[in-house]
């Protein structure tokens, strides 16, 4: 009987693990609002990494995180390292493109709570009198993350956090 049961046991782990490894090899993450103001003014808020108090959601998670900013004041160059508790974990951001008004793209390393190199990029696009912005971050998924993603959903923890930091953009860009 014992035997039996740890077989099914076995069986059941290998499943779920096969599943897991099942997965796609990489992931995106991408949520999208109309903020009433030009992409000019927009572009600031995301452009200088300064200007992230204002909006971004992980500034509130962690208001007492230590920050260091380097590189240029602000587009390509422009660097920004964090250290916070365990809801922020720590790592580094650097603008590595930017095309005003449009876009701004991001190269983006945790160090803690785990190692992962991940690409972000916010997109701007004039709709008449406002700017549809979208906040995107993809990369690889390796298998550790892939298990996870089997109890935790990522999209929508994240993209949770994206919808607070995108509506925060919003406010800011409108006052």
């Amino acid at each position: 009987m014992l035997k039996t049961v740890l077989i099914v046991i076995a069986v059941l782990v290998i499943g779920v693990l096969a599943f897991a490894a099942s997965k796609p090899d990489t992931f995106r993450i991408a949520r999208s609002t109309r903020i009433q103001a030009p992409p000019d003014k927009v572009f600031a808020l995301i452009n200088d990494f300064h200007r992230w108090q204002a909006w971004s959601p992980y500034e509130k998670k962690d208001p007492d995180m230590t920050r260091e900013f380097s590189g240029s004041p602000s587009g390509p160059g422009a660097a920004y390292a964090w250290d916070g508790d365990r809801n922020i974990g720590a790592g580094q951001m650097r603008i590595v493109e930017s095309v005003p008004s449009s876009r701004v793209a991001l190269s983006l390393e945790f160090v803690r709570p785990f190692k992962a190199h991940n690409n972000v990029e916010f997109t701007l696009q004039p709709t008449g009198n406002a700017t549809e912005v979208t906040w995107t971050m993809h990369g690889p998924s390796p298998y550790v993350s892939k298990v996870m993603g089997l109890v935790f959903d990522m999209d929508e923890m994240i993209g949770e956090d994206f919808e607070n930091g995108l509506a925060d953009l919003k406010t800011a860009a409108e006052y």
